[in-house]
């Protein structure tokens, strides 16, 4: 569907869509930039951001632990160590590249971004990601942190 056509103004539609497209290449060179940390977690720390504290107060990984080292991995283009260490993580990366990568063609080619999003069935895609966040959380207690 042409922009103007879309289902919002054109500048609204074209603002949402180049910060989609920014937000996925500067989180691309962050993560270019860091190395995946080999203990499964904690390679937001190369990041300046702080130690998770459930490994380090409870012994067992939080819901999150490894999502930032399975797209770090996803980045330096390892799908399969990004995948053993948090497949939620590694499924989160690629949906967001995925994204923009359709935002970025949607702005070259004038096309409704926003009109993409709102036909969207948003019910099964929420239910498989709280599936698979609960399915990487039960994952990562059994293989370890």
């Amino acid at each position: 569907m042409p922009v103007r056509e879309g289902p919002a103004p054109v500048w609204f539609d074209r603002a949402v869509a180049g910060a989609f497209v920014l937000a996925a290449a500067v989180v691309v060179v962050l993560l270019a930039r860091v190395d995946p940390d080999a203990r499964g977690y904690g390679t937001h720390e190369q990041l300046g951001m702080a130690p998770c504290g459930w490994p380090i107060h409870y012994r067992v990984p939080c819901p999150t632990c490894g999502v930032t080292t399975a797209a770090c991995y996803l980045v330096h283009l390892q799908p399969w160590p990004a995948v053993r260490t948090q497949p939620f993580g590694a499924w989160l990366a690629l949906v967001g590249l995925w994204i923009a990568a359709i935002a970025a063609f949607d702005l070259l080619r004038g096309r409704a971004f926003l009109a993409r999003v709102y036909e969207l069935r948003l019910a099964p895609w929420l239910l498989g990601f709280t599936a698979l966040f609960f399915a990487s959380w039960a994952y990562r207690h059994l293989v370890g942190i």
